[in-house]
């Protein structure tokens, strides 16, 4: 495994295992678990995915067994929107992913979209970890001109931005942005959300099978050779192939070939600047 150095000295694993879309208990459980005996140590879920409390089951199933330490985990979770009232109802739902996750803190926590008051959450997020009971604090699909302006204001800059990067969003002068004031990026959707179809693409293939590696395979190594730390919603049976990325390397051709694919923002799944994305999100209700 390779590491992501974050701006307050912590190591982030840079190949991790979402739960996005796994609502049921008994399977996030069962995938948490065989994800971490597979080599993985980044979980990532979130209060919208309504799974903290399986990602722990799992966790903790993984960790009696002697498979890991909690202290070899990275766990992360979110904030969504509807806490972002103010201070006390982001305190609350800090509270509220730790008690569900079962795990007594957690690694990295961010806000999910930069909706509501999320300086006030923001703030309550410093104060949680001050006190260690977010180990790091970051954010998510805050693009390029809402992060300069947010790391320019708040007492901590975040050391995470997780936002959608693949080959046909590449998002390169937003991860500049990021480098630049020392935030580390996150993917997600990084094999493109199920929107393209790289699997059947010549050039794509043409390199896997250089590599005798799958196309996602090749996918998930473009989006580390960035330097982006990549968490993979996956099912069970692709657990191991997603994380047998490190024993081989992309020329700077390669490279060009895969990011030349970029299709800009038209396409993407998350419409960030439409009205009626940010009144959906507005309207999804996850804790009281």
């Amino acid at each position: 495994m390779e590491y992501q150095t974050l701006n307050n000295g912590l190591k982030m694993p840079i190949v991790g295992f979402g739960v996005f879309r796994v609502p049921d208990k008994k399977e996030c459980e069962e995938s948490v678990y065989q994800a971490i005996k597979a080599g993985y140590r980044l979980i990532d879920t979130a209060a919208s995915y309504t799974n903290e409390d399986a990602v722990g089951a799992g966790v903790k199933r993984a960790i009696e067994e002697g498979v890991c330490t909690r202290k070899d985990l990275f766990i992360t979770s979110k904030m969504w929107v509807q806490d972002m009232k103010n201070y006390e109802t982001a305190k609350r739902a800090i509270d509220a992913s730790i008690e569900k996750s079962g795990l007594g803190y957690l690694d990295l926590y961010l806000l999910h979209q930069a909706m509501g008051d999320y300086f006030s959450a923001w703030r309550a997020m410093e104060d949680a970890y001050k006190e260690g009971k977010l180990k790091a604090i970051g954010v998510s699909n805050f693009y390029a001109h809402v992060l300069v302006n947010f790391v320019n204001t708040v007492e901590i800059k975040p050391m995470v931005n997780q936002v959608e990067l693949h080959p046909y969003y590449t998002q390169e002068k937003a991860i500049e942005t990021m480098k630049y004031y020392d935030v580390i990026p996150e993917a997600w959707a990084p094999l493109g959300g199920g929107r393209y179809n790289p699997f059947e693409d010549e050039m794509l293939k043409g390199i896997a099978a250089k590599y005798n590696k799958s196309v996602g395979q090749v996918l998930l190594r473009w989006n580390v050779q960035r330097g982006v730390v990549v968490p993979k919603s996956t099912h069970v049976e692709r657990i191991k192939e997603n994380i047998d990325i490190f024993d081989f390397e992309l020329n700077e051709e390669e490279m060009k070939q895969i990011s030349s694919l970029d299709m800009g923002y038209s396409g993407s799944r998350a419409k960030h600047f439409d009205v009626e994305f940010v009144e959906m999100c507005l309207a999804k209700k996850i804790h009281d």
